[in-house]
């Protein structure tokens, strides 16, 4: 991310994994008898044994990703940057980079010794082929909202536009195979932290193209640049990333092997991590008490937001009424608090704390605080009205939802909560595996969805423009023209005071819209063993990374 801006919240999650004792750095000087384990010796056996909740989406870059996805693919991938240990913008196939005067331009160095898993050289022409592919309207890849800052690109998209798939115009070429130039429309001040993130990866044309529509399907259909290879990836089951002997920085992976098995319930998860069948356990609220007091016990909380999005094209839902009882009936303090128990917070907001702070130097929930915050009585009253305006003394709604246990017991909570409080409301649970959910939210086949969104980047922008219409990822059918005109404003500005005033202004209208409503701001109670060393979590981008891990028994 970063041309020196936004530090506040490193600085802040830097605190507290110190606080925590189970992500930092150990600069512990090793005495003698220590260096047996150093994870250089031969005797420390470099295996890393994980569970994951559910199973990889995909792993094109260009695919529809969701955080388990990007997790992998930033194992095994690498970008011009990657996400570092204090969470800043790190060289990957960039050695380094400058920016132009105005700050529109921005010239890549990459490299020369960085190569694919087949040897061959990853040159400035892999970026420029995978993002012309992201993109190209025929190619057009889900993410490529993000990239619509370079040059030409909205005008590229625009069926109306002279220059509509003409992705040779597009603001990026290769000065030489390892100078890489961007030209931008306007000044972005995260554009850095962007590359960080899976889909500005590159791609190698001729092994991608010789696999067609099989790319990154199967492990023997992908190669890799990054710290790892995915050795094996058993539907249902698990993966297994193997170290990259071709990998440039091969000598700062420590790790040999890491296994990675899909474990949906928190109990079986528990009893893996007793029987040190796995290094690390995200507990559910039914377990922090439990293992609280435990030196391998860390909490914190992450600028993950969870809400409910509501179906805008449901008889019920589109009734604004409707929507601000349901996000004003239950009590979210109470869900944090006791049904989380894991350092969540309650949500009134979209962006989260601690996300970002402005040219003020606050951070930007300063600006709005808490919105919409419950009230019982006044949600009956909205209800009330609403049903009048249906016509109706009944609404019936399903909520889709993860299958984990974790999730069943929130929206289980939430569903009793607002069927209690709200008379003549009846819900349905309609719990999905992690793929499948995906599916169903992408074709807004739900009346209301309980998810939740993780930072693409640092900057508020990657929550505000969810809910602009036609978004990819607004899944809502949820459309307000003010709330586009203020968006699309922001996006332009290069007024920064302005540009945060414009952001805010549109998440406030969002709230008194009730466009979605908010459940919570995640917090993480995790144990991890202490033998695992430099597991560094991140608040965007990737969740946590690997490359610096290692194993000291």
């Amino acid at each position: 991310m970063k041309k020196k801006f936004l530090f506040s919240f490193t600085l802040l999650f830097s605190l507290m994994i110190i606080l925590t004792g189970c992500y930092g750095k150990d600069e512990t000087t090793k005495t003698e008898g220590e260096k047996a384990n150093d994870p250089n010796s031969s005797t420390a056996e470099q295996v890393l044994n994980l569970s994951a909740s559910g199973d990889l989406t995909t792993m094109s870059t260009l695919g529809s990703l969701d955080a388990l996805a990007v997790t992998a693919m930033n194992s095994v991938y690498e970008g011009l940057y990657r996400i570092g240990p204090e969470n800043e913008a790190v060289p990957g196939i960039a050695e380094s980079h400058e920016i132009s005067e105005d700050g529109k331009t921005y010239t890549f160095k990459l490299r020369k010794d960085a190569v694919w898993s087949n040897d061959a050289p990853v040159t400035a022409h892999d970026f420029i082929y995978a993002w012309s592919k992201a993109i190209n309207p025929e190619t057009q890849a889900v993410y490529s909202y993000l990239m619509l800052d370079i040059k030409n690109a909205v005008k590229i998209q625009d069926k109306n536009d002279p220059l509509y798939g003409k992705i040779d115009q597009l603001g990026i070429k290769a000065v030489d195979d390892y100078t890489l130039e961007i030209e931008l429309e306007r000044p972005i001040p995260y554009f850095l932290s962007l590359t960080t993130y899976a889909p500005f990866f590159p791609q190698n044309e001729e092994f991608t193209e010789a696999q067609g529509d099989q790319y990154a399907l199967e492990t023997d259909k992908m190669i890799y640049n990054g710290p790892f290879v995915l050795e094996s990836w058993k539907q249902g089951q698990g993966w297994t990333f193997k170290k990259n002997e071709k990998y440039w920085d091969k000598d700062t992976v420590k790790l040999t092997t890491i296994n990675q098995k899909i474990v949906k319930d928190t109990a079986t998860a528990m009893n893996l991590y007793e029987a040190n069948e796995i290094d690390t356990a995200t507990l559910s609220s039914e377990f922090v008490d439990q293992y609280k007091d435990s030196p391998e016990f860390s909490t914190f909380l992450k600028p993950n937001t969870y809400f409910l999005r509501f179906n805008h094209e449901n008889k019920y839902l589109s009734n604004q009424n409707i929507r601000k009882a349901i996000d004003m009936g239950w009590d979210k303090e109470a869900m944090a608090n006791v049904i989380m128990k894991n350092g969540s917070i309650a949500a009134y907001f979209l962006v989260p704390v601690g996300l970002s702070s402005g040219p003020d130097g606050k951070d930007f929930r300063d600006g709005n605080g808490d919105m919409n915050k419950t009230d019982i009585k006044k949600a009956q009253e909205y209800w009330a009205k609403g049903l009048k305006e249906l016509g109706t003394d009944k609404v019936t709604l399903d909520i889709l939802s993860y299958d984990t246990a974790q999730t069943k017991s929130a929206v289980e909570y939430i569903k009793n909560q607002l069927e209690k409080n709200l008379k003549g409301l009846e819900m349905t649970i309609n719990m999905q595996p992690n793929k499948q959910k995906l599916a169903l939210e992408a074709k807004v086949d739900f009346d209301l969805d309980y998810g939740g969104w993780s930072p693409d980047y640092q900057d508020p922008m990657t929550y505000i423009d969810l809910f602009e219409t036609g978004a990819p990822y607004n899944q809502s059918n949820y459309s307000n023209s003010s709330v586009d005109k203020l968006i699309k404003e922001a996006k332009v500005t290069v007024d920064t005071k302005k540009r945060w005033e414009l952001m805010q202004q549109a998440e406030k209208l969002m709230l008194d819209d009730a466009a979605f409503a908010p459940t919570y701001q995640t917090g993480i109670s995790r144990l991890t063993k202490p033998y695992v060393k430099n597991l560094y979590e991140h608040p965007f981008s990737a969740d946590i990374s690997y490359k610096w891990a290692y194993i000291e028994k």
